[in-house]
């Protein structure tokens, strides 16, 4: 088993944007689904994002207009590009899989904060 990490968070100002990756050796994001979800400080998890892994993307409303997910098969990434920022945003933010999850676990996360 693999623990999927998670990169590109840090502190931004509302409005700004951030791009965060996914990826595991070996992962093949053109076989495996993934999900991002985010939780914020005393709150409960939040789905946000899928990628399908025919490439069909779906998105929560929270997020729908501002945030694009996407993928590159042959680096085995995912990717959250997060636009428009608000400090609402703020939270952890984890990629996962749920087709492949028996070989890719959820990491760590990365945290993302955005002040006004």
């Amino acid at each position: 088993q693999v623990k999927l990490v998670v990169s590109g968070g840090g502190s931004v100002q509302a409005g700004g944007s951030l791009r965060l990756s996914c990826t595991a050796p070996g992962f093949k994001t053109g076989k495996c689904e993934v999900n991002w979800d985010r939780q914020a400080a005393g709150k409960q998890r939040e789905w946000i994002s899928e990628i399908t892994a025919r490439g069909v993307p779906r998105y929560a409303d929270s997020v729908k207009g501002r945030f694009t997910i996407s993928r590159d098969i042959d680096k085995g990434t995912a990717y959250l590009q997060m636009s428009s920022l608000q400090p609402e945003d703020t939270a952890l933010y984890s990629c996962y899989t749920v087709s492949c999850g028996s070989t890719y676990l959820r990491g760590q996360g990365t945290q993302v904060t955005v002040s006004s």
